[in-house]
C-alpha cells in the first residue's frame, strides 16, 4: 500500500472541535509539523474534512 507524507501548513486557532480532533487522529501538533500514513480510505476520509489545513504528498 502507498504511504503518503501529510504536513499541516494552517493552525488550529478558531477552528471547531471536529476538526482540531481530526488533526489529532492524523498525529499533528503544530503548523509544519509532518507524519506519513498508508493511503486508506479512512485516512483519505479525515484528510477530505480537514484539507484546508494540510498539504498532502504521495511517498
Amino acid at each position: 500500500m502507498k504511504k503518503i507524507k501529510i504536513t499541516q501548513i494552517k493552525s488550529i486557532i478558531g477552528r471547531i472541535p471536529s476538526h482540531r480532533a481530526t488533526l489529532k487522529g492524523l498525529g499533528l501538533r503544530r503548523i509544519r509539523s509532518v507524519v506519513f500514513r498508508k493511503n486508506t480510505p479512512s485516512i483519505q476520509g479525515m484528510i477530505k474534512k480537514i484539507s484546508y489545513l494540510l498539504h498532502i504528498e504521495e511517498v
